[in-house]
Protein backbone atom coordinates (compact mmCIF):
# COMPACT_ATOMS: atom_id res chain seq x y z
CA UNK A 1 0.00 0.00 0.00
CA UNK A 2 1.39 3.47 -1.08
CA UNK A 3 2.27 5.52 2.41
CA UNK A 4 0.07 8.72 1.83
CA UNK A 5 -2.77 5.87 0.92
CA UNK A 6 -1.90 4.28 4.22
CA UNK A 7 -2.03 7.66 6.32
CA UNK A 8 -5.48 8.92 4.75
CA UNK A 9 -6.92 5.61 5.66
CA UNK A 10 -5.68 5.83 9.03
CA UNK A 11 -7.18 9.32 9.98
CA UNK A 12 -9.73 8.86 8.23
CA UNK A 13 -11.13 6.62 11.54
CA UNK A 14 -12.18 7.34 14.87
CA UNK A 15 -11.34 4.74 17.61
CA UNK A 16 -14.79 3.81 19.59
CA UNK A 17 -16.12 5.75 21.95
CA UNK A 18 -15.55 2.44 25.07
CA UNK A 19 -11.74 2.56 23.63
CA UNK A 20 -11.87 6.39 24.06
CA UNK A 21 -13.48 6.62 27.61
CA UNK A 22 -11.43 3.67 28.96
CA UNK A 23 -8.01 5.83 27.25
CA UNK A 24 -8.86 8.73 29.15
CA UNK A 25 -10.24 6.85 32.18
CA UNK A 26 -6.69 5.17 32.52
CA UNK A 27 -4.65 8.22 31.90
CA UNK A 28 -6.66 10.07 34.97
CA UNK A 29 -6.45 7.08 37.37
CA UNK A 30 -2.99 6.88 36.83
CA UNK A 31 -2.18 11.13 37.29
CA UNK A 32 -4.48 10.64 40.01
CA UNK A 33 -2.54 7.53 41.53
CA UNK A 34 1.09 9.21 41.11
CA UNK A 35 -0.10 12.24 42.91
CA UNK A 36 -1.91 10.32 45.59
CA UNK A 37 1.48 8.01 46.03
CA UNK A 38 3.36 11.26 46.39
CA UNK A 39 1.19 13.20 49.09
CA UNK A 40 1.08 10.05 51.30
CA UNK A 41 3.69 10.46 53.51
CA UNK A 42 2.14 14.43 53.88
CA UNK A 43 -0.89 12.72 56.20
CA UNK A 44 -0.69 12.09 60.16
CA UNK A 45 -0.18 8.76 60.99
CA UNK A 46 -3.58 7.41 62.20
CA UNK A 47 -6.91 7.57 60.52
CA UNK A 48 -5.53 10.69 57.52
CA UNK A 49 -3.20 8.40 56.69
CA UNK A 50 -4.74 5.10 56.68
CA UNK A 51 -7.89 6.89 54.54
CA UNK A 52 -5.16 7.92 51.99
CA UNK A 53 -2.98 4.47 51.97
CA UNK A 54 -6.55 3.06 51.57
CA UNK A 55 -7.80 5.46 48.83
CA UNK A 56 -4.39 4.84 46.86
CA UNK A 57 -4.87 1.10 47.31
CA UNK A 58 -8.83 1.10 45.94
CA UNK A 59 -8.25 3.76 43.03
CA UNK A 60 -4.87 1.17 41.87
CA UNK A 61 -7.09 -2.17 42.00
CA UNK A 62 -9.84 -0.03 40.10
CA UNK A 63 -7.05 0.60 37.59
CA UNK A 64 -6.23 -3.20 37.54
CA UNK A 65 -9.95 -3.64 36.57
CA UNK A 66 -9.85 -0.66 33.77
CA UNK A 67 -6.77 -2.37 32.40
CA UNK A 68 -7.74 -5.90 32.50
CA UNK A 69 -11.57 -4.55 30.80
CA UNK A 70 -9.04 -2.26 28.20
CA UNK A 71 -7.06 -4.74 27.31
CA UNK A 72 -10.12 -7.42 26.60
CA UNK A 73 -12.36 -4.70 25.19
CA UNK A 74 -8.81 -4.05 22.41
CA UNK A 75 -8.80 -7.65 21.43
CA UNK A 76 -12.58 -8.47 21.31
CA UNK A 77 -14.23 -5.28 20.11
CA UNK A 78 -12.42 -1.75 20.74
CA UNK A 79 -11.58 -0.26 16.89
CA UNK A 80 -8.57 -1.07 15.12
CA UNK A 81 -6.95 1.34 13.38
CA UNK A 82 -3.74 0.76 11.08
CA UNK A 83 -0.56 2.70 12.31
CA UNK A 84 -0.74 6.54 11.02
CA UNK A 85 2.89 6.49 10.59
CA UNK A 86 5.13 3.99 8.62
CA UNK A 87 8.59 2.51 8.82
CA UNK A 88 10.64 4.14 12.19
CA UNK A 89 8.37 6.04 13.69
CA UNK A 90 5.47 3.77 13.24
CA UNK A 91 7.58 0.99 14.98
CA UNK A 92 8.41 3.49 17.79
CA UNK A 93 4.72 4.31 18.61
CA UNK A 94 3.77 0.75 18.22
CA UNK A 95 6.31 0.15 20.60
CA UNK A 96 5.78 3.16 23.27
CA UNK A 97 2.20 1.52 23.42
CA UNK A 98 3.41 -2.17 24.13
CA UNK A 99 5.65 -0.14 26.57
CA UNK A 100 3.25 2.19 28.60
CA UNK A 101 0.69 -1.57 28.74
CA UNK A 102 3.63 -3.67 30.39
CA UNK A 103 4.51 -0.91 32.35
CA UNK A 104 0.99 -0.39 33.96
CA UNK A 105 0.88 -4.57 34.43
CA UNK A 106 4.13 -3.82 36.36
CA UNK A 107 3.06 -0.79 38.45
CA UNK A 108 -0.33 -2.79 39.22
CA UNK A 109 1.80 -6.11 40.15
CA UNK A 110 3.74 -4.48 42.36
CA UNK A 111 1.11 -2.58 43.93
CA UNK A 112 -0.56 -5.29 44.81
CA UNK A 113 2.83 -6.74 45.91
CA UNK A 114 2.94 -3.74 48.04
CA UNK A 115 0.31 -4.55 50.08
CA UNK A 116 1.02 -7.75 50.55
CA UNK A 117 4.44 -7.42 51.74
CA UNK A 118 3.40 -4.24 54.22
CA UNK A 119 -0.24 -6.07 55.63
CA UNK A 120 -2.19 -3.25 54.74
CA UNK A 121 -5.30 -2.81 56.08
CA UNK A 122 -7.86 -1.26 53.60
CA UNK A 123 -10.54 1.42 55.48
CA UNK A 124 -10.88 -0.48 58.73
CA UNK A 125 -12.52 -2.99 56.24
CA UNK A 126 -10.40 -5.83 56.35
CA UNK A 127 -6.56 -6.09 56.47
CA UNK A 128 -4.18 -7.89 54.17
CA UNK A 129 -1.90 -9.85 56.77
CA UNK A 130 2.23 -9.00 56.16
CA UNK A 131 3.65 -11.99 54.26
CA UNK A 132 6.86 -11.05 56.43
CA UNK A 133 6.14 -8.43 59.08
CA UNK A 134 9.66 -7.94 60.67
CA UNK A 135 11.56 -7.84 57.19
CA UNK A 136 11.63 -4.02 56.92
CA UNK A 137 14.26 -4.17 54.30
CA UNK A 138 11.51 -6.12 51.55
CA UNK A 139 9.51 -4.08 52.47
CA UNK A 140 11.22 -0.25 51.50
CA UNK A 141 12.35 -2.25 48.92
CA UNK A 142 9.51 -3.12 47.27
CA UNK A 143 7.84 0.31 47.71
CA UNK A 144 11.06 2.18 46.42
CA UNK A 145 10.79 0.02 43.23
CA UNK A 146 6.44 1.04 43.06
CA UNK A 147 7.87 4.58 43.43
CA UNK A 148 10.27 4.41 40.57
CA UNK A 149 8.07 2.07 37.93
CA UNK A 150 5.79 5.12 38.88
CA UNK A 151 7.56 7.77 37.78
CA UNK A 152 8.66 5.30 34.75
CA UNK A 153 5.20 5.20 34.17
CA UNK A 154 4.41 8.80 34.11
CA UNK A 155 7.35 9.48 32.40
CA UNK A 156 6.40 7.50 29.75
CA UNK A 157 2.26 8.43 29.70
CA UNK A 158 4.61 12.13 29.44
CA UNK A 159 6.81 11.66 26.13
CA UNK A 160 3.36 9.71 24.96
CA UNK A 161 1.45 13.18 25.14
CA UNK A 162 4.01 15.22 23.62
CA UNK A 163 3.93 12.82 20.70
CA UNK A 164 0.46 13.37 20.79
CA UNK A 165 0.70 17.42 20.77
CA UNK A 166 3.34 17.24 18.34
CA UNK A 167 0.60 15.13 15.88
CA UNK A 168 -1.71 17.58 17.01
CA UNK A 169 0.28 21.24 16.58
CA UNK A 170 3.01 20.55 13.44
CA UNK A 171 2.14 17.71 11.76
CA UNK A 172 -1.57 18.44 11.99
CA UNK A 173 -2.25 15.38 10.69
CA UNK A 174 -5.56 14.49 12.67
CA UNK A 175 -3.67 11.42 15.06
CA UNK A 176 -4.50 13.17 18.59
CA UNK A 177 -8.78 13.62 17.25
CA UNK A 178 -8.70 9.86 16.88
CA UNK A 179 -8.67 9.34 20.67
CA UNK A 180 -10.12 12.53 21.95
CA UNK A 181 -13.84 12.02 22.85
CA UNK A 182 -16.54 13.71 20.32
CA UNK A 183 -18.08 16.83 21.05
CA UNK A 184 -21.69 17.24 21.19
CA UNK A 185 -22.95 19.15 18.26
CA UNK A 186 -24.05 23.00 19.09
CA UNK A 187 -28.08 23.01 18.78
CA UNK A 188 -29.59 25.76 17.05
CA UNK A 189 -32.44 28.21 18.06
CA UNK A 190 -35.51 27.29 16.54
CA UNK A 191 -35.98 31.11 14.43
CA UNK A 192 -39.44 32.17 15.41
CA UNK A 193 -41.62 33.29 12.25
Amino acid sequence: MHESNLTAQALAGRYDATTIFLHWLSAALVIGLWIAGQSIGFFPRGAPRLTARSSHITAGAVLGVVLLIRLVWRHAGGTQLPRTDVGILGRAAAGMHHLLYATLIAIIVIGLACVWIRGDTVFNWFTVPAFDPGNKALRHNAVELHSLVANLLLSLAGIHAIAAAWHYRVLKDGVLQRMLPRLAAPTRKKSSN
